[in-house]
């Protein structure tokens, strides 16, 4: 097995990834962490929809990433590419999804809900059932969500996001059980961000907007520490309490 397990100074048990994929790599958060994952010695799958952008982190790293064209809003052929994969790189220690879409959509129009339903939604449960599956047979390994802290509430301005992101940590909850039960050594994710400088962070009134790098470092260690649930950044635990107990009339007006 090529997971290696080790011990820092506070006997707290990290792990150190030799073989990862994620899904969702060419840009933002997903393209931080694959930075990251190379420095620490990883080797990478790197999935995306944008040939460009792949082909352009292929030629910066070599035989060091795997770069493979996937679009997760066809879910049957990205579970195939997936397998395709993780076949290729012959061991995969890690699989992160984070491939997701999100937009204003204040006027109801239906093609931007019928977009992030079917990326983050559908696309979602596609590859997360894949990566399980694989973890399930290969009998231990790590599967690690990117959902975001804007799961807890519905939103006005963007009801399939905020829904959608309450499907991704409901599910991610399920297979953490399911993980749970198997008896193996394998853990689930769930990450929450608040504000990150990426192309999805639009609008007015966005704070402690964190860089993808910074985002990347604290999922990182998550990721290492087996935490179930971790808010990026850190802070953001304290929103998303505040979410939880806003009463309804309150929350309205926002």
């Amino acid at each position: 097995m090529s997971l290696r397990v080790l011990r820092n100074e506070r006997e707290m048990i990290v792990t150190v990834f030799k073989t990862a994929i994620i899904v969702g790599a060419t840009s933002g958060i997903g393209r931080a962490l694959a930075e990251l994952l190379i420095s620490h010695g990883c080797r990478v799958g790197v999935t995306g929809r944008r040939r460009e952008l792949l082909d352009e982190i292929q030629l910066q790293h070599g035989d060091k990433v795997v770069c493979r064209q996937i679009d997760v809003d066809s879910p049957q052929q990205s579970i195939s590419a997936l397998d395709t994969l993780i076949a290729e790189l012959g061991d995969v220690d890690l699989i992160v999804l984070s491939a997701g879409t999100g937009m204003p959509n204040p006027e109801l129009a239906w093609e931007p809900e019928a977009t992030t339903i079917a990326t983050n939604v559908t696309g979602f449960a596609a590859m997360a059932t894949a990566a399980m599956r694989y973890f399930l047979a290969r009998g231990s390994g790590h599967l690690v969500s990117l959902s975001s802290v804007a799961a807890f509430r519905g939103s006005h301005e963007a009801p399939a996001y905020n829904a959608s992101k309450a499907f991704v940590s409901n599910y991610t909850e399920g297979l953490r059980i399911k993980a749970a039960r198997s008896g193996k050594p394998i853990y689930v994710t769930d990450i929450l961000p608040g504000f990150v400088d990426t192309r999805m962070a639009q609008g007015e009134g966005l704070f402690w907007v964190a860089s993808p790098e910074k985002a990347a470092r604290q999922i990182y260690d998550a990721i290492r520490a087996r935490r179930s649930r971790a808010y990026i950044t850190r802070r953001w635990r304290f929103i998303a309490f505040l979410l939880k107990i806003l009463p309804d009339f309150i929350y309205r007006k926002f």
